[in-house]
């Protein structure tokens, strides 16, 4: 893979909608951008913390004991669900009223999000020693910053729709059921299979 080809195909996968860039833009649209920008370092750290993880441990546990995989997409399923119904349970007068979202949902939401896989297996060359990375990372580190702002800016966009529209809480039950669509399709290529 060419560097053009991953920095295009790593931003596309940063700019799809997933766990924790739900979590973004409800965090956007609750709070706002400026009250919602530590969860950048959140989603910073999560993602770079999981790839070293999954490179390092995960990955030769996984080849060699397949079941592992499977129950590593069981918890992270219970782990989205269990912020859906965080989400869903939240309740607000008005969105300033405080965050549902905090640094640590966005931590563990990246750490376990499916996309990390796909970083350290698939766009990151497999060959290159850690340091060598240095340079992978440090693009794949600006492309999460930059993307995560996006969201951050689309939820806030989509708040103060909301806002006018007088139900605070649409926000927060637009973010739980689109975690639950994501649970789903965690599953779905493991269901594709029977």
């Amino acid at each position: 893979m060419t560097f053009l080809t991953f920095l295009v195909t790593s931003y596309s996968l940063l700019a799809v909608p997933g766990p924790t860039n739900t979590l973004l833009a409800t965090s956007g649209a609750g709070v706002g951008i400026s009250r919602s920008l530590h969860l950048l370092a959140a989603e910073l750290c999560g993602y770079l913390m999981a790839i070293a993880l999954l490179r390092l441990v995960l990955g030769p546990v996984m080849l060699d004991v397949p079941i592992v995989a499977v129950i590593l997409r069981a918890i992270v399923t219970i782990y989205i669900l269990c912020l859906a119904v965080t989400l869903w349970r939240h309740r607000s007068r008005q969105f300033g009223d405080g965050p549902a979202v905090t640094f640590s949902h966005v931590l563990l939401t990246t750490l376990l999000n499916p996309k990390a896989i796909v970083f350290a297996f698939l766009l990151l060359p497999l060959q290159l020693a850690p340091l060598e990375l240095l340079p992978w990372l440090t693009v794949i580190s600006l492309q999460i910053v930059t993307a995560g702002a996006a969201w951050l800016v689309f939820g806030a966009m989509l708040g103060r729709g909301v806002n006018r529209l007088t139900h605070p809480d649409l926000v927060n039950r637009l973010g739980a059921f689109a975690l639950v669509a994501i649970a789903g399709l965690i599953w779905l290529p493991l269901l594709a299979t029977f």
